[in-house]
């Protein structure tokens, strides 16, 4: 092990050398494997990276105490070697049973506000722009939206003819027309606060990153309740994968208790591989 290696552990906390039952976990192994875990920073994607082999090593322990061989699966995943170990050891070790229709029912019964279509809006605006860190210039556009929007109540029709002279977005050459609208086409604090309008002015500007929008709902189309025939292998396929990633962490945590681990800690209940 080289001193940059050792460097490495040692700038993010994590003494070495890591070990499972006297199995070493190389460090080349931990810096090869970050590139599968994506984080806020260099010692997160480390310590999640280190984590993951840990238990990876776990399950391979664990597989050999079992004598298991990919020969002995049920199914055919395409795997090899170590991966295919693994596979063979959760299919035989951690019970997932199968959601049936009284329990997708149910699940439906209990959460139809995820089981609707879009809504479906057809919105226009006005942008007046400003810096999200320029004090002044946002209170500046905030005084113009205000003025703008007191003008509207007093001349509505005056809308297309205002988005062209006043807006900044280049939507303001259509009158400020923005079409039709559904969830994920326009900025995320714009759509929170957009959808929830009725048909009609905005009675206030909304504040967004880029500015002040004065915005005027042309229509608003409702969702519609989608029947449960419609989302059952939907639900189904979710709760499966619940239950798996539930039976999963916990026969992990088993293993880890059973275990001895040196060099990094598996309990922490809010680490990723456990959740």
């Amino acid at each position: 092990m080289n001193s940059g290696q050792t460097g490495m552990a040692q700038a993010v906390g994590v003494p070495l050398p890591i070990r499972v039952n006297g199995v070493e976990i190389p460090e080349q192994a931990i810096a090869a494997e970050m590139q599968y875990h994506p984080a806020v920073s260099m010692d997160a994607a480390y310590l999640q990276a280190a984590r993951a082999l840990v238990v990876r090593e776990l399950l391979l322990q664990q597989a050999g105490r079992l004598g298991l061989d990919r020969t002995k699966s049920k199914a055919d995943s395409g795997e090899t070697g170590d991966d295919a170990r693994i596979h063979l050891l959760i299919e035989q070790e951690v019970e997932t049973p199968k959601a049936d229709d009284d329990a997708c029912r149910t699940y439906y019964d209990n959460n139809r506000h995820k089981f609707r279509t879009q809504v479906l809006l057809v919105a226009s605006h006005i942008l007046l722009p400003a810096p999200p860190d320029d004090v002044q210039a946002r209170r500046e556009a905030r005084q113009q939206a205000d003025a703008i929007l007191a003008e509207l109540e007093r001349s509505p029709e005056t809308f297309e003819e205002l988005a062209r002279t006043r807006s900044a977005c280049p939507s303001g050459k259509e009158g400020g027309s923005l079409g039709q609208l559904t969830h994920g086409q326009t900025c995320e604090e714009f759509e929170r606060q957009v959808f929830c309008l009725p048909q009609g002015l905005c009675p206030k500007p909304l504040e967004t990153r880029y500015g002040y929008h004065i915005v005027r709902i042309d229509r608003r189309v409702e969702g519609k309740s989608l029947d449960y025939r419609m989302v059952s292998d939907k639900i189904a396929r979710y709760l499966d994968e619940r239950v798996e990633h539930k039976a999963l962490s916990q026969y992990i945590h088993y293993l880890a208790g059973e275990a001895e681990i040196e060099g990094i800690d598996l309990t922490d209940s809010d680490s990723p591989l456990m959740q």
